[in-house]
C-alpha cells in the first residue's frame, strides 16, 4: 500500500506488488530459497534487506522471537521498524481516521529512508520503515520532530490506548545488515550497507 494515499484510490493498494516478511534459521536457508524455490527466484529479482532482531513490543501469534537483544537504544545507526496488526473489523474506520495522518507523517519524515505498508485482507495490516537513526525514529514516535504537526503518532497511540483498534499488535525493531537489489531503480537505500547484488 502507498502510505497516506486516499483510501479509495488506485494508488492506495498496489495489486501488482507483494511484500514478504519472513523469519529464517540462517542465511544458507534464505539463499537456498532465493535460488531454488519458484517463488524465491521471482523474489530474488526484486529488492530485500536482511536484518537482525533487536526489540519487540506487544505480541502476535505465529512469530517466535528471542528475548529483546539490545536494551540500549542505538543512537546514530540506521534502524528498521516493522508493525503487524490484526484489526478488529468494527474498528477499521476509526483506525483509518487516526492512522492516515500517521502514515503521512512517516512517509514524509526527513529521517525516513523508506516507508511502506501492506495489507492481507480482510484485517491484517503491516508497516515497514527504514530510518537514518533510531534517535530520529524515536523522536518521531514521541512527537519531538521539528516538522509540521509532530504529534500525529502520539495522538493515534493515545486513541489506541483509549480504545484498542487491534486484537493483536506488535512493533518490531531490527538492525539492517545487508541490502540486495534495487527498489524503484534505487540501490543502497541504507547508507554503508553491503549490497552484494
Amino acid at each position: 500500500m502507498t502510505l497516506g494515499a486516499p483510501i479509495f484510490s488506485p494508488s492506495r493498494v498496489l495489486f501488482r506488488q507483494i511484500a514478504i516478511f519472513a523469519q529464517w534459521e540462517n542465511e544458507a536457508a534464505i539463499n537456498d530459497f532465493l535460488s531454488n524455490d519458484k517463488l524465491g527466484r521471482k523474489i530474488a529479482t526484486g529488492w530485500h534487506i536482511r536484518m537482525t532482531f533487536l526489540r519487540q513490543w506487544g505480541k502476535i501469534s505465529g512469530l517466535k522471537l528471542p528475548e529483546n537483544i539490545n536494551s540500549e537504544e542505538l543512537s546514530s545507526t540506521p534502524v528498521v521498524a516493522v508493525t503487524i496488526a490484526k484489526m478488529k473489523i468494527p474498528a477499521i474506520p476509526r483506525f483509518i481516521y487516526w492512522g492516515r495522518p500517521v502514515e503521512k507523517l512517516v512517509r514524509d519524515h526527513p529521517a525516513a529512508l523508506l516507508a511502506n505498508a501492506s495489507i492481507k485482507l480482510p484485517n491484517t495490516v503491516s508497516t515497514f520503515s527504514i530510518w537514518k537513526s533510531s534517535s530520529e525514529m524515536i523522536n518521531m514516535v514521541q512527537g519531538h520532530s521539528v516538522i509540521p504537526m509532530p504529534k500525529r503518532h502520539v495522538n493515534a497511540m493515545s486513541e489506541r490506548e483509549r480504545k484498542d483498534f487491534h486484537f493483536e499488535f506488535t512493533t518490531l525493531r531490527f538492525s539492517p545488515i545487508s541490502e540486495y537489489g534495487s527498489w524503484k531503480g534505487q540501490k543502497n537505500i541504507i547508507p554503508n550497507l553491503p549490497n552484494p547484488s
